[in-house]
């Protein structure tokens, strides 16, 4: 931090970012800010901490294109004074040594190897296990003619797949999908749940310095850029949070908005070649993965007119910044084929190489089993009773209660 970091004071017009709005219906939240505050709004997390909230297209690409002028190390921060220990967003923004939060050269160093990694994962393989997964799935309720296809289908199959990819202990990975879900909800349970996945990461770490496998997390630890253990245990678990929660919902709405939405579901069910359009859509227009935090100004600057001082928080919005109306497609299906999203990020610490392309892989999947499996669902309930989870980070359904006429099992699992 340098002298010149001050605590930030909070702007009159400080919008809270969190409350019924915020979680149920952002798309009037984003419409409401862009036109009361422009594209650089001046928000208050929980606690009343001040921010600033990056919800431009073009100003969100600004600064994550300038890691000069805004870095990632969240030590530069001049509100931690203001921060409770009990903090439920403290997981993804307290300082660790990981992938996420470094800078430079550390930082290229270790998301080159996580590029070269994951880019060891056979696409093919990975196709036919997520398959085989989504059978065994679907063949625990495909006989009951109901099911919630969050809880029982999408929640499960990315963190299934995930602890394939990365070697986790099938004993362990119960509770791993329970903590990641825990810290994405940012309540009391964040904090105790982030500890106990970096506790089972370090003894999946150290599992695999001792016995390597056939794993990503064995050939982090056999790349040339000498991860250690303690290197590892935070970037591992930013990757499974980062191939779980946002590929698991992802799934969902798509679902969701299948189910919802009869033009959407004339792309989605018109064949396989659709899909992948129709997944490209939902990160247009509904996207799992919504804010980030974020960057954090090295100097004195300007964004969009606002005067931004050493150490502010930027908190960078991913679905706002979709829904900018200079980017956002206008006619309904538009977007199917234009990837200039920020759902992945953008910039230097953007989701690495090749992770987006083998999260379309699991995504993709899952959607086609699913609807070679059950081609006649329906919605259970009506679509204004579908709810929300409250999240900081993630788009996600509480629930996505559907029936269909009962199958049998696939005997494919």
């Amino acid at each position: 931090m340098t002298d010149e970091n001050v605590r930030p004071p909070v702007d009159e017009d400080a919008v809270r970012l969190y409350g019924e709005e915020f979680d149920q219906r952002p798309k009037d939240f984003f419409q409401r800010m862009r036109s009361e505050h422009g594209p650089v709004v001046p928000v208050l997390l929980e606690g009343d901490i001040p921010a600033w909230y990056v919800i431009g297209y073009r100003e969100v690409n600004h600064v994550t294109g300038n890691p000069g002028m805004f870095a990632r190390d969240t030590r530069r921060w001049n509100a931690w004074d203001m921060v409770p220990e009990n903090w439920p967003l403290l997981p993804f923004v307290g300082w660790n040594p990981s992938v996420l939060l470094a800078e430079g050269e550390e930082h290229q160093r270790r998301s080159a190897a996580i590029s070269d990694a994951l880019d060891a994962v056979d696409r093919t393989e990975l196709g036919n296990g997520c398959e085989r997964i989504a059978d065994e799935l679907i063949d625990g309720f495909a006989g009951a003619g109901e099911a919630d296809l969050i809880s029982q289908f999408a929640d499960r199959l990315p963190p299934l797949v995930m602890a394939k990819l990365f070697g986790v202990p099938d004993a362990e990975v119960p509770d791993m999908i329970r903590d990641i879900q825990y810290v994405a909800g940012s309540d009391e349970n964040a904090i105790p749940a982030h500890q106990r996945l970096q506790e089972m990461t370090r003894r999946l770490a150290e599992a695999r310095r001792s016995r390597p496998g056939p794993d990503v997390t064995s050939r982090l630890l056999e790349h040339p850029a000498n991860y250690s253990v303690d290197d590892l245990v935070n970037d591992l678990l930013i990757m499974m949070s980062a191939g779980h929660l946002p590929t698991g919902h992802w799934i969902g709405n798509a679902l969701r908005l299948m189910l919802v939405d009869e033009q959407f579901a004339v792309t989605l069910q018109g064949g396989r070649g659709s899909v992948v359009q129709a997944l490209n859509q939902v990160l247009w227009e509904d996207t799992p993965s919504q804010n980030n935090i974020g960057r954090f100004a090295v100097h004195s600057c300007e964004l969009a007119g606002r005067k931004v001082r050493p150490g502010d928080m930027l908190i960078l919005g991913w679905a706002a910044a979709n829904a900018d109306p200079q980017v956002q497609p206008t006619a309904h299906g538009a977007g199917a084929g234009n990837r200039a999203h920020l759902s992945f990020g953008h910039g230097d610490h953007g989701c690495p190489f090749p992770a987006p392309e083998l999260a379309e892989v699991i995504a993709r999947t899952a959607v086609e089993v699913l609807l070679d499996r059950l081609p006649d669902i329906e919605l259970a309930v009506k679509p204004d009773e579908l709810l929300w989870l409250p999240s900081f980070w993630v788009r996600r359904l509480a629930a996505l209660p559907v029936t269909f006429s009962p199958a049998a099992a696939s005997h494919r699992g």
